[in-house]
């Protein structure tokens, strides 16, 4: 019996074997999709299924979200810039911010809101109605049927809508900065030629591929799982709750990552 004094030792403990043990399954589960990527025969027409839904599907959003935060960095670019006469570098400031930051980490961060949380709601809807225990007893294989084509479809699409990001946010710097505050045209671009080099395009590019890993890993794992996690009740319910908790989880994982990266790559 457990006496008073020992209860929050033991409640650690058992979190803490939680823990572990849906670190060791979600481990797993990464393994089986990547292995899956692999394994033929290959779903190319659900790869381009994946690629439209995640890809094509998020380009409005990813559109008005990089013309609007574009704007706003060349709106508060040049307010600051201006303070030290340095309005010809306003170029630099704002594709030096989207390449390296705003674009790998707000594209990942609407893609696991509007993809992510699909992807889990639907392979947690095939856990709770049993059809991915009905495609084992077929002898399918789950992880290559259903996780592989979404994990390789994100890889692909997300970097490209990493770099339509950037693009449409530096020309929305340029529609702030230039056509609304009368910086230089000539000062705004040559600035961001001369500032932007590879080593920054290549962290963005890296940046996006993980992320992109990321978001599919947590939201597909957290709805693989849904009858495994502890309090998310039953049916309709439980995939409420992992959903919600699978976009949390990928929004602060991506975050996490970003400064790992950032302080490893830069």
């Amino acid at each position: 019996m457990i006496t008073g004094w020992a209860r929050p030792f033991f409640f650690l403990g058992d979190q803490c074997l939680v823990l572990l043990a849906d670190l060791g399954s979600m481990g797993i589960f990464l393994l089986s999709t990547l292995t899956g990527l692999f394994r033929p025969p290959f779903r190319g027409r659900e790869l381009l299924r994946q690629m439209r839904f995640i890809g094509a599907g998020s380009l409005a959003v990813i559109f008005f979200t990089a013309l609007t935060s574009g704007m706003v960095l060349g709106l508060q670019g040049h307010h600051t810039l201006n303070k030290f006469s340095a309005e010809g570098m306003l170029g630099s400031a704002v594709a030096l911010t989207l390449v390296m930051e705003l674009g790998p980490i707000l594209t990942a961060l609407m893609v696991a809101g509007r993809a992510g949380s699909a992807i889990c709601a639907e392979i947690g809807i095939m856990r709770i109605s049993e059809q991915i225990d009905a495609l084992e007893c077929m002898a399918i294989d789950p992880f290559r049927y259903l996780i592989s084509p979404k994990l390789l479809a994100a890889i692909l699409t997300v970097p490209l809508l990493t770099a339509i990001f950037d693009v449409v946010g530096i020309y929305g710097g340029y529609l702030a900065g230039v056509k609304l505050m009368g910086a230089n045209s000539g000062a705004y671009f040559n600035s961001m030629m001369v500032s932007v080099t590879n080593h920054e395009i290549r962290l963005g590019i890296i940046k996006s591929f993980v992320f992109a890993l990321l978001i599919v890993w947590i939201s597909a794992g957290r709805g693989y799982f849904v009858h495994r996690i502890r309090g998310a009740g039953f049916g309709a319910e439980s995939v409420s709750k992992v959903t919600t908790q699978a976009v949390v989880l990928s929004s602060i994982a991506v975050l996490i990552f970003d400064y790992l990266l950032t302080a490893v790559l830069l």
